[in-house]
């Protein structure tokens, strides 16, 4: 039998998307699933194509041309690292998996380190796009073996998005868990940016009463401007969608509680052990853990009538203004994750490209947007390690100019009662980083006097403590 020169694990919705990716580029393909029914599924609906089914992980190992070249399709954790064991006594030292999931980083750290002493090379994998990327081409992140990624480069470039230029959204993160990282701040940005698009109709249904369709109006608007990206493109086709049965709006039948897989978590956890603010995307996650007090909140609701305070700004205006406090706050959310990935990437040892994640992250993927130019030229052309974002001359330029329409927005949401945490933890983000002083001393006084942690002085060097009642 002719070997094949990939195998994939795991026939689910990306799982298959994915394989059938790969084939389409010229690849033979073997795969496996736990339940071979669904194999066998599989198998006849793609018929005419090079795919190899089997039902046992020697059987599949076996039909694969060395080095072997194995992704791991299925539920992050547990599952991921049973697939391995079970699969490892049959592979050979030079053999390659890579874990597609969104597996925890520290996982794939673990994962990378267990397999090299056993001969095998591991990546751990980002994959950006949904169903549609995973089939047409999605945005890849790899991080752990660098000579795993030289291998499956050729397949990894065949299969991805393209960027804004000439190049695929695929490119080496870093040693370890890398990759991993890098998707798990790309999930954290995406929260955040939903969570900001989520507020804005919020807003246009609450203060100024518009439908849904009107709504998609003016986002459609925003998309043939400085705003375009995918999460606003598919903002619009939520918000134009008929409801089948009623023919109204969908939207407006869609239950108030939103759902979660971690990701978003994850990220907020990390920043918070490591130290940075990340205020927008942990904002987006608790943004949905108070959606999911449903019932909690329909009581309170009868007990608090909400009044709106702020005169009703004209609605051409206030869109104006909307258009700049989204692009402002958007770009607050991308510079807290890309921030992020510096700081991991320093602390870690990982040398991250921010501009080729920039590049990378420009097709295929769920947060992919015109912005990401601005951060890629500005990774590019940094003759020198940059303090902060914010510092950036072309960052500088965007913020002074939308900033003033974010805290009137802010500021506006606040007098309706509408609750606009991401706009406004995007604008405090902005505010506290980039002011020479905050009250932070007062909160030194106040830990010194009840618990005697001392403080620093602005005068002299060292630890000081005072006793505060004399």
């Amino acid at each position: 039998m002719e070997l094949t020169d990939f195998g994939l694990i795991g026939l689910g919705v990306m799982g298959s998307a994915l394989s059938r990716n790969v084939e389409s580029r010229g690849y033979k393909v073997s795969v496996y699933n736990r339940n071979y029914k669904k194999t066998e599924a599989f198998l006849k609906e793609y018929a005419h194509e090079q795919f190899v089914g089997a039902k046992d992980y020697k059987t599949f190992v076996r039909s694969i041309a060395r080095p072997r070249k194995i992704m791991i399709m299925v539920k992050a954790g547990a599952p991921v690292d049973a697939v391995i064991t079970d699969l490892v006594p049959h592979l050979q030292k030079g053999d390659i998996i890579i874990d597609g999931g969104n597996s925890h980083y520290t996982d794939t750290d673990r994962r990378v380190a267990a397999l090299k002493e056993k001969g095998l090379l591991f990546l751990g994998c980002g994959v950006s796009g949904g169903e549609e990327g995973a089939l047409r081409g999605p945005s890849l992140m790899p991080g752990g073996s660098k000579l795993a990624y030289k291998s499956m480069k050729k397949i990894f470039t065949a299969i991805a998005a393209a960027d804004f230029s000439t190049g695929k959204c695929v490119s080496y993160i870093g040693d370890g868990g890398a990759g991993h990282y890098v998707k798990m701040v790309h999930n954290g940005i995406e929260y955040g940016v939903m969570q900001l698009l989520a507020e804005a109709y919020d807003m246009y249904t609450h203060i100024y009463k518009l439908k849904a369709p009107h709504i998609g109006e003016i986002f459609s608007q925003f998309q043939k401007g400085k705003l375009r990206s995918f999460l606003l493109q598919i903002s619009i086709d939520v918000l134009l969608k008929k409801d089948e049965f009623t023919k109204k709006p969908l939207i407006d039948n869609i239950l108030d509680k939103a759902a979660q897989k971690g990701t978003g978590k994850w990220t907020s956890t990390d920043t918070l052990s490591r130290g940075l603010p990340l205020p927008t995307i942990t904002e987006a996650v608790f943004a949905r853990y108070a959606s999911g007090e449903k019932d909690r909140r329909v009581v309170l609701s009868t007990l608090y009538k909400k009044q709106q305070n702020a005169p009703l700004m004209p609605l051409e205006e206030f869109t104006d203004f909307m258009a700049d406090a989204l692009y402002a706050a958007i770009v607050s959310t991308y510079i807290q994750g890309y921030d992020l990935i510096a700081r991991t990437s320093k602390e870690e040892k990982w040398n991250v490209n921010l501009s080729e994640v920039s590049r990378i992250w420009q097709g295929g993927c769920i947060i992919r947007a015109k912005l990401l130019q601005v951060f890629f030229d500005m990774y590019k052309g940094s003759s020198k390690k940059l303090v902060h974002p914010f510092a950036a001359p072309s960052i500088q330029r965007i913020m002074k100019k939308n900033t003033l329409a974010l805290r009137q927005i802010a500021a506006f949401a606040s007098e309706a009662g509408i609750p606009a945490a991401a706009f406004s933890t995007s604008l405090s983000y902005f505010d506290a980083m980039t002011r020479k002083r905050l009250p932070a001393n007062f909160i030194q006084g106040l830990r010194d006097y009840f618990g005697a942690h001392t403080y620093e002085r602005i005068d002299k060097k060292g630890s000081f403590h005072s006793d505060w009642t004399t």
